[in-house]
């Protein structure tokens, strides 16, 4: 919370104490927090240098916590300042790009990222820097990410930039995956799935497209073209808009926990899934997906699968 300051967590949580307090020495605050003494003595000394605790008057080993606004409040105004300099550095530098930008040649539309860690890098920087949307093609084989954890697609969902996430059906095989689309289905983003894409892409406020390269026979990617506004962008935009048409919704908005269940065993089937995958995506037996799919054609007044998935989409259950 206060990092930016100076403060880590046991830095704040002590300070607090020491807050409640006329005034407190290592051993008071030692049992209050169950730290050890010692590490207690050492967060104080640098809430002593930092301005944040002073020693008591009256008996030196005792401290006494500094007024908050005395000790953040400059701290705040400096941070304050600096991002003001930023701000104004980044519309001075985004004016010189744009100039940049209106005077591309056919060969400037396109940059060239080398490398894997570079690219990861890169598709880093373009969703923390983005302030509307995130537009992906996610491909059956994970060449890019080794975990499902993107901390840069969760600090841009929590800012309020609208994801669309288009996924190959082989995706959906990888363990753990229909637990992370729903985590992010309810922070906002929409997943949606068709049987294959044309490629690797990451698209940031229909401004700049990245595609990620793999060179023939490499298990990894190789490099990337980041493409910029041109004609070249306006047909990413397009390609991207077609597919989202054509492709299937992995998730409802459902709140009904049993017709959810229902809800996401019928999508998954429908989008070609087998039932051990189901059962492996839902946390489920295969036993459970067969009994539930069973119900489900018993209430559909059906005696076929293929009949049930004609049903779900007439009586509106997927």
């Amino acid at each position: 919370m206060l990092e930016d300051v100076g403060l880590d967590d046991p830095h704040v949580s002590i300070y607090r104490m020491l807050l409640t307090m006329p005034s407190a020495d290592a051993a008071e605050l030692a049992r209050m927090s169950g730290l050890p003494g010692a590490h207690v003595e050492r967060i104080l000394d640098g809430l002593e240098s930092s301005g944040f605790a002073a020693r008591s008057v009256s008996d030196q080993a005792r401290l006494v916590a500094s007024p908050p606004a005395l000790v953040l409040r400059p701290r705040l105004a400096e941070q304050e300042r600096r991002l003001s300099l930023a701000h104004d550095a980044l519309d001075q530098l985004s004016a010189l790009y744009r100039e940049g930008a209106t005077s591309r040649h056919a060969p400037d539309v396109l940059d060239m990222v080398l490398g894997g860690d570079a690219v990861r890098q890169r598709i880093g920087q373009l969703q923390d820097a983005a302030d509307e949307s995130v537009e992906v093609f996610v491909l059956t084989e994970p060449i890019l990410m080794a975990s499902p954890h993107n901390i840069h697609e969760e600090r841009a969902l929590a800012r309020g930039v609208r994801y669309r996430t288009i996924v190959e059906t082989g995706v959906m095989e990888r363990p753990g995956f229909f637990d992370t689309a729903r985590l992010a289905h309810e922070q906002g983003e929409e997943v949606r799935v068709l049987p294959s894409l044309p490629t690797r892409l990451i698209m940031v406020d229909r401004e700049l497209a990245l595609l990620p390269l793999r060179s023939n026979g490499e298990r990894s990617v190789s490099g990337a073209l980041l493409v910029h506004p041109s004609g070249l962008l306006d047909l990413v935009i397009s390609a991207f808009e077609q597919s989202w048409r054509a492709a299937t919704s992995l998730l409802d908005a459902s709140t009904d926990e049993d017709d959810a269940a229902d809800n996401d065993l019928l999508r998954l089937l429908l989008l070609g899934m087998t039932d051990g995958a189901v059962s492996n995506q839902l946390g489920v037996s295969v036993r459970t997906v067969q009994r539930r799919v069973a119900e489900l054609m018993e209430r559909a007044g059906v005696s076929t699968r293929i009949q049930l998935g004609a049903a779900a989409v007439r009586l509106g259950w997927v």
